[in-house]
């Protein structure tokens, strides 16, 4: 067995970079390209000259947008939402590169890793609280009809062009065709080290993520929180600590709490989630990774 380590890399929202210790390359997500006032983290997809595979949590431009391009760079594999592989279909991502999956499945990765697909829930963008501070309380909006939360999320959707001509120019890049988020998923990628689960956004099931006990847990801090389809009423600090602690993982990894889009996003201080995992889940610590840190994992 290999004496290396596996890494992970942060490039910003919640695009990481898995090297296992037998050498694999994992991208869970690829958005790398951002708008030119955000702080960059020093990598674009022209840069990714490696990969193997590809996981694609949900089908929204910040999460998918690039994929399409580091696939047909390196020959990787895509695994993600039926949306997600039509969306790169489309952009002209050859089908063998492609691996549609809807939650349930095992895909092996290589003969030391597999990744198990779970099924999640994206966050609930459409709240008039979409990205509040981590300690911030969030009320009420529960019960909506689909059709409601569709017209605020066209709402959302059109004050993107009010943002300013390097946000419409991006957009219009990004511009993958009308879709929602695809249906949003988890991955849990086991690998000889240890295993890693990975979650893009902050939704879930509870009872899903109940029966899982990661090693590492990334987790999404940022957004209102979703809980088996109704916004979290509290706060996203211990929304995320409830999580870590049925989970039970020694350590979570936060993500999608940079400023990647400013004007719509905000960075959040992962202060008050470190603090909730303290009380709501002791033996787990929070790592806040610094873009491309070459974090050992498993250790």
């Amino acid at each position: 067995m290999s004496t290396r380590a596996s890494t992970l890399d942060w490039y910003g929202c919640a695009t990481f970079r898995l090297r296992t210790a037998e050498g694999l390359t994992v991208w869970l997500d690829a958005y790398l390209d951002r708008v030119p006032d955000a702080e960059q983290s020093g990598v674009t997809v022209d840069d990714v000259t490696a990969a193997d595979w590809i996981l694609v949590g949900h089908s929204h431009f910040d999460h998918l947008w690039g994929a399409e391009r580091i696939a047909a760079r390196t020959g990787a594999t895509v695994v993600g939402s039926y949306e997600s592989v039509r969306v790169l279909a489309a952009a002209g991502v050859p089908e063998e590169q492609l691996i549609a999956v809807g939650g349930g499945e095992r895909v092996a990765l290589d003969p030391s890793t597999s990744v198990r697909v779970l099924p999640g829930l994206h966050s609930c963008v459409w709240s008039s609280q979409p990205m509040p501070p981590a300690d911030e309380v969030c009320l009420g909006e529960t019960g909506l009809t689909l059709q409601e939360r569709s017209e605020r999320m066209r709402a959302l959707w059109a004050g993107f062009g009010a943002m300013g001509d390097d946000v419409r120019a991006h957009m219009q890049a990004a511009d993958q065709g009308e879709r929602g988020d695809g249906g949003a998923l988890v991955f849990v990628v086991e690998t000889s080290g240890g295993s890693l689960l990975f979650q893009d956004t902050i939704g879930c099931w509870s009872g899903v993520l109940a029966r899982e006990s990661p090693d590492v847990a990334i987790l999404a801090v940022a957004g209102r929180g979703n809980r088996d389809g109704e916004p979290v009423q509290g706060t996203t600090a211990d929304f995320v600590a409830e999580q870590a602690a049925a989970l039970g993982a020694r350590t979570v990894v936060p993500c999608h709490h940079d400023d990647w889009l400013p004007g719509f996003s905000r960075p959040i201080d992962t202060a008050p989630v470190r603090a909730a995992i303290e009380r709501a889940a002791p033996g787990t610590s929070l790592v806040d990774l610094g873009y491309a840190s070459g974090y050992e994992l498993f250790r």
